[in-house]
């Protein structure tokens, strides 16, 4: 069985436990009292949460998840080595080292993580219809431009991307993505954007930071980011380090179709899954690596408000 395999299977396990010993899933104010990192107000959206502080026993290449889901994540290619020693803020311990390794052949082997299921990972049922979604978490870019795009032989080309974190469409190819923290060329210039779908096999919408991403994202330095998705209004935003960033959205017309009468949410359809440091988490493509390291990825079932974002932030680096 693959690797991508293993971790859908441990993950089908989970839920396979419970169903046979005839527990229901408990109800989201039973984590209230999860990872301290984790400000408590946010503990019951808390979906998925990752700080690469806790390898699956018996398989360091798999991490286990903090959130209420147990969606266990694989750190692909590099396994163990991927955890690296590199605290992103007080209190935190070993971060998620990304990267391209061969730049001139499409070998599939970058260092890159998350999870993927053709059939969709049930763990992930809490962004099937879902209102709203913020992904964050702490970024240290290691890299000036997009790397060489290794699916070409021409050696002048890039990625016109660099994969952050993300969670993607029902429907995606490992590539497609639902609510998605990177940084893409939007008119011909590198922004930090929130991307994100309403409708699988739909039109994406994205939000850009209008500051220079190079300032937003100095290298070698560790800066919080955070996305959050109205799927309802159709609203986005940025944050870093728990300010909202200014920005503006790539396109004027409707693409999440929000302009009719409501309610509206994402497709009832499970995800396929989770990306981090580039796509294809199933590991058979290579498409916009980055030379990043990462800590504390959290992904949540609500888009939040500033305000809730900046306590966040706060709790992180403000806890004693």
């Amino acid at each position: 069985m693959s690797r991508a395999g293993r971790v859908a299977a441990a993950t089908a396990a989970v839920l396979a436990a419970g169903v046979l010993a005839g527990v229901a899933a408990p109800p989201a104010s039973a984590f209230r009292a999860g990872p301290r990192d984790v400000h408590p107000s946010l503990r019951d959206d808390l979906v998925a949460f990752y700080d690469f502080d806790h390898p699956v026993p018996g398989d360091e290449a798999l991490e286990r998840d903090q959130g209420r889901s147990g969606t266990e994540i694989e750190l692909v290619n590099g396994a163990a080595e991927m955890r690296v020693r590199d605290r992103a803020y007080a209190g935190s311990g070993r971060a998620l080292q990304t990267r391209q390794v061969e730049p001139t052949v499409a070998g599939n082997d970058d260092w890159k993580a998350g999870i993927y299921s053709a059939s969709g990972v049930r763990t992930l049922r809490a962004f099937n219809a879902v209102a709203g979604t913020t992904v964050m978490g702490w970024f240290k870019v290691e890299m000036t431009e997009p790397k060489p795009n290794s699916n070409t032989t021409d050696p002048a080309d890039r990625y016109n991307a660099i994969g952050l974190a993300g969670v993607l469409t029902g429907d995606s190819d490992g590539h497609g993505v639902r609510a998605l923290l990177e940084l893409i060329d939007v008119n011909g210039e590198l922004r930090l954007v929130a991307l994100g779908r309403r409708l699988d096999g739909g039109n994406s919408q994205t939000f850009a930071a209008a500051q220079d991403w190079r300032t937003l994202l100095p290298a070698g330095r560790w800066v919080h980011l955070s996305a959050t998705f109205d799927f309802g209004t159709g609203a986005m935003a940025l944050y870093r380090d728990g300010v909202p960033l200014a920005g503006f959205y790539t396109r004027t017309d409707d693409p999440w179709l929000v302009a009719g009468p409501g309610p509206h949410v994402t497709t009832a359809s499970d995800p396929r899954g989770i990306k981090i440091g580039g796509s294809y988490p199933q590991d058979n493509r290579e498409q916009n690596p980055c030379d990043c390291r990462m800590d504390s990825l959290m992904f949540l079932d609500r888009a939040l408000d500033a305000r809730e974002i900046e306590r966040q932030y706060r709790h992180m680096t403000h806890r004693r």
